[in-house]
């Protein structure tokens, strides 16, 4: 038997996986209750934004990917809100400004998560709003035991809440010192309790009072105060005091949608991403060149090199091609032949150059920006903050299998404590997912009123036979789909069992612009676990790689829940962080 940090869950009654414990009991209680994956993953969004506030809240966004029992077709849940329609390049290049902030009123697009968790429960749910919203409103209301995370980073911006950003201070610093042990969030239970109030009103159908609900966070209270809020100037990551951009016009005429997947027949799966408005795509590409280079040992200084050498042509085509943009060649993109011609470019060495492929014969254009050189902190996959509030690659993640066979993949981000003012009478805050802009024209990312940004959000969901059989996902920005590639190759490619799978040795590269202010980049960025060993380093740093080697269990956030081809249903969680927990029988 092989040793795993936890056992692999199996059962027949339902499973769950996610980045905190209390969201992914929260969830199984919803199955208990007779509820289906879709009411469970409901409970669990809403309770990671109350128990997870430094990686997502209600002010973020979130993509999912779902299959029913009834239609075993996948369909994508886009909770990713859009740029405000004041949103123009030129506003902001008045300010004298190159990048978008990434923190402050300016950095936020149209909040998203909380439609589409709604949309969900209203389209594909079977149980009433009061008790999917029943375990979220109680750990605002009564409290939860905070995890220390949330302390720490309260502390890197507690500089700037004093200072700046005062009604954060009042949420989040006690007696002047950041928050520890039991913490309440009564605005935000009070929000959420105004919700379900306005939402039972409609009467006693269940999706009116979804579809109520819905409206009034879209046009009511919510839309009010956010109105009101976003127009007063506050300290953003330039320096400066800025105001922000989102009205109540805005907030009304976003609403959350569904749509088909992008998706790659490999290795006899079918692997499913969102589109191009989110980064999914790259790993199907990843995925396609690597089935036309061959096997791969993971365990080898080969292996790290192949696929980093593979996921930087990957991510060269998202800087070049990847947008909100029906122009993106995503066909030719993920074609086997597009594929043949990029494995041709994977050679024995490290390549520090960006090269993004020429799909249909077109040429490729990237932003004019000269990115800088500071990751931070690129070795942690946790979250990155800096005093300023400028945060990289915060999320969280869920998957649910019940025991009809309805599953789903999501990612709730963005939102964080960190991203803006808190809003005081809601009790949370605007996101920064607009950071993700580019302030040039011409581009597939460039800024634009209602487009969405490239988001690094990216869930995935994997069929057999025209058939769903896995969800997974993993917080961590840009190394969202490194990590699940890594996970993906092990699982479903060396047949390696799901614990197994996440508790591997990851890396990933950072040779390519970060999606995160200030876009800075690395070239020949190679970040590893010490547990690959010196051997493995010693022989990639010849190839050429710039290597930071990380603590041994520091990369990687992996959720997963699967169908076994016997149908037991099955379930793991990363055990780095300490947090993220799985449950199911």
């Amino acid at each position: 038997m092989t040793f795993t940090t936890r056992p692999t869950l199996r059962g027949t009654f339902g499973m769950v996986s996610s980045t905190h414990w209390l969201a992914s009991q929260s969830a199984m209680r919803i199955l208990e209750l007779g509820g289906n994956a879709f009411d469970a993953a409901v409970a669990a969004g809403f309770v990671l934004h109350v128990v997870e506030p430094h990686l997502n809240g209600p002010g973020g966004e979130v993509p999912g990917i779902i299959a029913t029992a009834d239609n075993p077709t996948p369909r994508v849940l886009c909770g990713q809100g859009v740029a405000p329609a004041g949103a123009t390049i030129d506003h902001y290049t008045s300010l004298g400004l190159t990048l978008v902030p990434g923190s402050g009123p300016l950095a936020a697009t149209v909040p998203g998560a909380v439609d589409a968790w709604l949309l969900l429960l209203h389209d594909h749910g079977t149980l009433p709003l009061r008790v999917v919203l029943e375990p979220a409103i109680d750990y605002a209301r009564n409290g939860h035991p905070l995890v220390p995370r949330v302390g720490e980073t309260v502390s890197t911006v507690q500089e700037l809440f004093e200072e700046n950003w005062k009604t954060s201070a009042a949420l989040w610093l006690r007696d002047g010192r950041p928050p520890t042990g039991m913490f309440r969030n009564e605005a935000y239970a009070a929000t959420l309790e105004r919700l379900l109030t306005e939402g039972e009103a409609a009467g006693a159908d269940r999706q009116a009072q979804v579809e109520q609900a819905r409206k009034t966070w879209r046009e009511g209270f919510v839309a009010e105060a956010v109105d009101k809020f976003s127009k007063l100037p506050h300290r953003d990551s330039s320096g400066e005091d800025h105001a922000g951009l989102i009205t109540g016009d805005d907030m009304a005429a976003f609403q959350a949608t569904w749509e088909d997947p992008a998706t790659l027949d490999w290795n006899g799966y079918t692997v499913a991403k969102t589109g191009p408005w989110g980064q999914g795509p790259a790993l199907l590409q990843s995925l396609a060149v690597l089935a036309e280079l061959g096997d791969v040992d993971l365990d080898s200084a080969d292996g790290v090199h192949t696929t980093v050498e593979v996921m930087k042509l990957s991510y060269a085509d998202r800087e070049a091609w990847y947008g909100d943009d029906a122009d993106v060649p995503l066909k030719t993109l993920l074609s086997p032949a597009y594929a043949a011609e990029r494995a041709k470019l994977v050679g024995p060495e490290a390549t520090r150059e960006l090269r993004p492929g020429h799909p249909d014969g077109r040429k490729p254009v990237l932003h004019s920006i000269a990115v800088g050189n500071d990751l931070g902190d690129a070795t942690t996959g946790e979250p990155t903050v800096s005093s300023d509030g400028v945060t990289r690659g915060d999320t969280c993640h869920v998957d649910v299998i019940d025991r009809w066979g309805n599953i789903i993949s999501a990612t709730p981000s963005g939102g964080w404590l960190q991203s803006s003012p808190t809003i005081p009478e809601l009790g949370f805050c605007l996101g920064s997912r607009a950071q993700m802009f580019w302030l040039e024209d011409g581009l597939p990312a460039s800024l634009a009123p209602g487009r969405r940004p490239r988001t690094t959000l990216t869930p995935t969901l994997v069929l057999r036979d025209g058939q769903p059989v896995m969800a997974c996902g993993s917080p961590g920005g840009d190394q969202q789909d490194q990590w699940q590639l890594l996970f993906l190759l092990r699982h479903l490619g060396a047949g390696m069992d799901l614990q197994e799978a996440i508790d591997a040795p990851a890396w990933h590269t950072t040779g390519f612009p970060s999606s995160f202010y200030p876009r800075a980049t690395e070239p020949g960025g190679l970040v590893m676990e010490s547990r690959l060993g010196s051997a493995v380093r010693d022989e990639l740093v010849r190839r050429g790689h710039v290597v930071t080697e990380g603590d041994a269990w520091s990369l990687g956030r992996l959720c997963a829940v699967r169908k076994e081809a016997d149908g037991v249903l099955a379930a793991a969680a990363n055990p780095r962080g300490m947090q993220g927990y799985a449950v199911g029988r």
